[in-house]
C-alpha cells in the first residue's frame, strides 16, 4: 500500500481562483482543447502567428520554390510558428519529429484547369485526427459559381471539427472576376465567421483593411498572395498588422524570395518583433549577404 499523505492545508482561502479571458479574439467560449490548439498557432505572448504555406501544389503542382519540399522548405520551418501543408507532403516528407503545430489544407478537388470554385472536403477529421494537426483549412467561395457549396462544405468541417476539439480556418478565395476590396472582404470574413469558423485567412488591401479586420469577430490572417519585391511584402504584413491582423500565412513571398531563410527571418522580426519596414528590409538584406 502507498503511504498515507496528510491532508492539505494551504488552501489560500482569501485568494480567489484566477479565471483569465482567453487572449484570442472571439475565442473565449471555445473548449479547453480547442483554445490549447489555437494557442500552439498563435503566439500567447503577442497574440500573433507566422504561418507558412505551401500547399499550393494540391491544386497546380510542383510551384515555383515547392518543387522539393524536404529541401527548399525544410530549413525554413524552424522561424515558422505553423505549417501550412497537405496530408500528402506531412506524411511524406515532413518528418514526424517536428514539433510545431500543422494546419492541414482539407479541401480540393479541381485543379487550375478547371473552375476552383468547385471543391469538396478532401479529408475525414478522423485522419485529422491520426496526423495530429492544431487546426483545418478549407477554401470558400464568396460570388464564386459554387458559392453555396463551399459555404456549407466550410460549415461540415467546422462542424466535424467541433466534435473533436480542432479549430477550422476558412480561406477567402478570390476568382479572377472578382474585385478585390473592402466591400467585399469584409462580407467573405464576416460570412465564414458567422458561420463557425474560427480564423479567418483574407488578402490585404491598401485601404479600408482596418474595417475587414474591425468587423470580424474572429482573428484574421492575411494572405501572401502574389510574389512581390521583398520590401513591399514586408511593407504589406507590417501595415495589416498594424490594422489589425492576427498575423500571415505566406508562401510564395517566403520561399519564392531571392534568399527565403533570410525573408522568413525578416518576416519574423515584423510579426513578433515589432520592426517597421525598412529596418525589417536591411535585416533582409543583411542576412541575405552572408
Amino acid at each position: 500500500m502507498p503511504e498515507k499523505d496528510k491532508e492539505g492545508k494551504n488552501f489560500h482561502v482569501n485568494q480567489p481562483q484566477e479565471s483569465e479571458l482567453f487572449f484570442l479574439k472571439g475565442s473565449n467560449e471555445l473548449d479547453w482543447g480547442m483554445k490549447n490548439r489555437l494557442a500552439r498557432i498563435f503566439s500567447p505572448e503577442d497574440g500573433r502567428t507566422i504561418m507558412l504555406a505551401i500547399d499550393h501544389g494540391y491544386f497546380q503542382g510542383p510551384t515555383t520554390g515547392l518543387e522539393r519540399i524536404d529541401i527548399n522548405i525544410m530549413p525554413l520551418v524552424p522561424q515558422a510558428d505553423t505549417l501550412m501543408c497537405t496530408r500528402g507532403i506531412l506524411r511524406s516528407v515532413v518528418p514526424p519529429s517536428l514539433t510545431k503545430p500543422v494546419v492541414i489544407r482539407a479541401s480540393g478537388g479541381p485543379s487550375i484547369l478547371k473552375e476552383l470554385s468547385d471543391e469538396q472536403i478532401a479529408m475525414d477529421m478522423e485522419d485529422c485526427i491520426r496526423l495530429g494537426v492544431c487546426a483545418t483549412a478549407i477554401q470558400v467561395f464568396i460570388g464564386g459559381e459554387y458559392e453555396s457549396r463551399s459555404v456549407i462544405n466550410m460549415t461540415k468541417l467546422v462542424d466535424a471539427g467541433l466534435r473533436y476539439g480542432i479549430p477550422t480556418m476558412a480561406v477567402t478565395a478570390v476568382g479572377r472576376e472578382m474585385e478585390r476590396n473592402a466591400k467585399y472582404f469584409r462580407l467573405a470574413v464576416r460570412m465564414c465567421a458567422e458561420l463557425g469558423a474560427h480564423y479567418v485567412k483574407t488578402y490585404y488591401v491598401d485601404e479600408g483593411f482596418d474595417t475587414v479586420t474591425a468587423s470580424c469577430p474572429v482573428p484574421i490572417v492575411i494572405a501572401g498572395g502574389k510574389k512581390r519585391p521583398e520590401r513591399d511584402a514586408l511593407e504589406m504584413a507590417y501595415r495589416a498588422l498594424q490594422e489589425g491582423a492576427a498575423g500571415v500565412d505566406m508562401g510564395r513571398n517566403i520561399f519564392q524570395a531571392d534568399n527565403p531563410v533570410a525573408m522568413m527571418q525578416a518576416v519574423r522580426a515584423v510579426v513578433h518583433g515589432g520592426e517597421k519596414p525598412d529596418k525589417a528590409f536591411e535585416l533582409y538584406k543583411s542576412l541575405k549577404g552572408k
